[in-house]
């Protein structure tokens, strides 16, 4: 899946919204994507049927283009999730 043409953090709604190539705006809430987070630290956890916790008022502070996806990097210390753009395009 190609890069979405706008990536935008909304600090104020604590979103993240993606403007795709088809004129599409998707929200994301950013709790969401702490949750969702891909990485393996994560995935072990949800595999394990723990699920991490993350506070409803969690930031995302910077954001890392890498080409297939982005690294978010969240105000609880986060950075280690790289959310490429297919799995950002499948979150509801």
């Amino acid at each position: 899946m190609n890069a979405p043409d706008h990536v935008t953090i909304h600090a104020a709604t604590r979103r993240l919204s993606l403007t795709w190539n088809d004129g599409q705006t998707q929200w994301i809430d950013n709790a969401t994507l702490r949750k969702r987070c891909p990485c393996s630290t994560c995935r072990r956890l949800m595999l394990s049927g723990h699920k991490a916790r993350v506070e409803s008022n969690v930031a995302i502070v910077d954001l890392q283009p890498m080409g297939y996806g982005v690294q978010i990097v969240f105000s609880d210390g986060h950075a280690q999730g790289i959310y490429p753009w297919d799995y950002l395009a499948g979150i509801v």
